[in-house]
């Protein structure tokens, strides 16, 4: 009666050895998803890089911008053509002598109500 009688240890043992490489090949099929799907997997990795370079763009855009604004700053510190420009076109500004008259827009123009506003230089009746 004591060979045939196998402990819970050996059945357990040889149990696993038939059975190690199933194992090892569920845990590998494991890893695997995991590393494909999980959160730090290949899938959202590629995620973050997309994200990534989209925000790199939208820096760059932004840069572009703030440059092209230094540039406009600079020249309205020390252009005075660009500074009259201003004067004129957002001020409605003139020099002395000078008369602007707004002419309404037609109807159907989709530039808005007035355009632009146009100066004439007049000379000084005595």
């Amino acid at each position: 009666m004591n060979e045939q009688r196998v402990t819970f240890a050996e059945q357990l043992r040889e149990f696993l050895r038939r059975n190690m490489s199933l194992f090892l090949a569920a845990g590998f099929v494991l890893l695997l998803v995991q590393d494909i799907f999980g959160t730090h997997g290949v899938l959202a990795m590629r995620r973050a890089q997309k994200e990534a370079a989209r925000v790199q763009q939208e820096i760059d855009r932004v840069n572009h911008e703030n440059h092209q604004f230094q540039d406009k700053v600079k020249a309205l510190k020390s252009d005075p053509q660009a500074i009259e420009r201003i004067a004129r076109e957002e001020m409605g500004l003139a020099r002395p002598g000078e008369y602007i008259f707004k002419i309404p827009s037609k109807p159907g123009d989709s530039a808005g109500s007035v355009s632009t506003p146009q100066s004439f230089q007049t000379t000084p009746q005595p």
